[in-house]
């Protein structure tokens, strides 16, 4: 604190300085990587604004916890791709392989579905889940650039493809809160072959 008369330049540097929603989205991967379950009212306290501003920033705590997964995924397939070989749908069948065994390895993500399960579902697979279309989307456009190097020649429409895809990775990757059964990577890893090596046939 300042001693003597202040200045408005010594006001403005003594005023908490006020966050923005990059570092809202930095505090909820940091409580994602330790398991804190997302508090709306806490995260506007630790950041020093009101919660009215953190709902403006991210709609809603399910869509904050959406743009945190949509992260995870986008990073696990980034990592999947990197280290995928072989061409065609060997190639895409290897990416996919390597996504879902990153994931089932994620501590959070596991630890996420166990808290509450249904919860956890609505997040990750409802109508409105940004995670499902944000993951349908990037397979679509893995697809696509297949078709346009001639690796693969899809019996199924993309759009149509890309959802079938993620739908059979999530009904076996997320097959303990659904059945309770442990996830099974390689069934789906089985089922995604054999739907990419279906080629059209004119």
């Amino acid at each position: 604190m300042h001693s003597g008369p202040t200045t408005p330049l010594s006001r403005r540097l003594e005023a908490p300085t006020r966050a923005t929603p990059r570092e809202l989205f930095a505090l909820a991967m940091d409580w994602w990587t330790k398991g804190e379950r997302f508090d709306i009212g806490r995260m506007a306290q630790e950041l020093g604004v009101s919660r009215a501003t953190v709902f403006r920033w991210v709609g809603s705590r399910e869509l904050l916890y959406g743009e945190v997964i949509s992260k995870l995924f986008e990073d696990a397939l980034a990592t999947a791709r990197r280290e995928a070989r072989g061409e065609g749908p060997a190639l895409l069948t290897d990416i996919t392989q390597r996504l879902l065994h990153h994931l089932v390895a994620n501590e959070p993500l596991r630890r996420f579905v166990r808290q509450d399960a249904e919860y956890a579902m609505r997040v990750l697979m409802s109508k409105s889940s940004t995670v499902e279309q944000r993951c349908a989307a990037s397979v679509r456009a893995a697809l696509e650039e297949g078709v346009r190097e001639g690796h693969i020649r899809p019996a199924m429409e993309l759009d149509a493809l890309a959802y079938v895809i993620i739908r059979m990775g999530e009904s076996f990757l997320y097959r303990d809160a659904i059945t309770g059964d442990p996830p099974d990577v390689e069934s789906a890893i089985t089922a995604i072959r054999i739907l990419l090596t279906a080629e059209h046939r004119p």
